[in-house]
């Protein structure tokens, strides 16, 4: 279970991760010379855990009349459409993961990227259906530097149809500067995060932070 602490100021609802096996994976990845490897092997274990307490409070319905080996009972199943929303590219890294665990939810990509010059994000690829097809989607980003990236994603799916209530933010590590972008825009937003950095750097990059992501999840 990884277990996590909630913040309601400045973040609005934030969840950081406070799991031994959260945060001493998270010191290997910040390693420099970590192989490509292992970095994604350590994203994807990240990912798991965050979307296991992230779902810890999706609803139930009953399931009566169905039968064991011993008895007649009733069972539980989860009655949402559930959605998983990467942020191409390297939000395809927690991807596997999260089918792992919801393996017939919708995949709704998104591909944004920063631009390195005014840090702001720019929408290049959407594949949303002309129809919301979820009743819960996790965006998946490792990173929240600026916050530029989540934020245009959170506008891009609230635009489909989604409200805030209805999507929730898996990200291995943030910024202070962005997490509070992002909640300040969208605090009804819940983001599940495995720690926040201090310090963002002039080129918008989280310090100590671990890199570039998608760079270190495809070895470019």
């Amino acid at each position: 279970m990884a277990s996590t602490t909630s913040s309601t100021a400045p973040f609005g609802t934030v969840h950081i991760s406070n799991h031994p096996l959260v945060l001493s994976k998270l010191t290997q990845l910040r390693l420099h010379d970590l192989p490509a490897k292992d970095f994604r092997e350590g994203i994807k274990f990240l990912g798991s855990m965050l979307l296991y307490e992230a779902s810890r409070s999706i609803p139930l319905a009953d399931v009566p009349n169905l039968q064991s080996p011993v008895a007649e009972f009733t069972g539980q199943t989860i009655p949402l459409r559930i959605g998983f929303s990467p942020i191409l590219r390297a939000g395809t890294g927690l991807l596997e993961p999260a089918l792992d665990m919801f393996p017939d939810a919708t995949v709704l990509h998104l591909g944004l990227f920063r631009d390195k010059v005014t840090l702001q994000a720019i929408e290049y690829y959407s594949k949303l259906p002309t129809e919301v097809t979820a009743d819960l989607v996790f965006v998946l980003d490792p990173l929240i530097a600026t916050g530029g990236t989540a934020v245009a994603a959170l506008g891009m799916l609230l635009e489909w149809g989604l409200t805030q209530s209805q999507i929730k933010i898996i990200s291995v590590l943030g910024s202070t500067e962005g997490v509070k972008h992002v909640t300040t825009e969208y605090p009804e937003v819940e983001i599940f995060i495995g720690a926040i950095d201090e310090q963002l750097t002039d080129k918008g990059y989280i310090s100590p932070g671990l890199g570039d992501a998608g760079d270190r999840l495809f070895s470019t």
